[in-house]
């Protein structure tokens, strides 16, 4: 079983310079963090604001691979946790799947507009439920990264 998540947004946790994405259950009430790279958070950053760069980025570039190669990205779901690091594939026609991170597949499936998925296994060991006192969401996300640190999770998506 899996949830479908949507991203709430990435944030830049200082002192540590450690961007955090952030997704909700669609359809429910845990939110995922997941610790990803500089790159990858411009990267969706970018794609949430609507910025359309003058060359493709990385992840443009692969959506217009896809594309060329006459394939169709359907899904892509966050499978794994193991040892602190996420796990998440790819899911094209005719159920070719493809490991990759999550932060990376969050991105493409931000351009492509595809859903993305967590399995219940990882919602279950990382799903947490922020206090719902803030009806404001990134406020709430913000108030959540004051009371935590990276080293409060096992690993980042590296």
């Amino acid at each position: 079983m899996s949830s479908e998540m949507r991203v709430v947004g990435v944030r830049v946790e200082l002192p540590a310079n450690q961007p955090i994405l952030l997704l909700r259950e669609t359809e429910g009430d845990r939110y995922l963090p997941i610790w990803i790279g500089s790159v990858e958070a411009t990267a969706i950053a970018l794609e949430q604001q609507g910025v359309r760069p003058a060359r493709p980025l990385t992840h443009d570039l692969l959506k217009d691979v896809i594309g060329a190669l006459g394939r169709e990205l359907e899904q892509v779901r966050i499978t794994d946790l193991r040892e602190g690091t996420f796990y998440a594939e790819l899911v094209f026609d005719g159920d070719i799947r493809v490991s990759a991170r999550p932060s990376d597949s969050v991105a493409l499936a931000l351009r492509v507009g595809v859903p993305i998925h967590a399995e219940d296994s990882v919602l279950q060991e990382a799903g947490l439920v922020i206090p719902d006192e803030q009806e404001d969401e990134v406020e709430k996300f913000r108030e959540f990264l004051d009371s935590v640190s990276p080293e409060d999770f096992r690993g980042a998506d590296t």
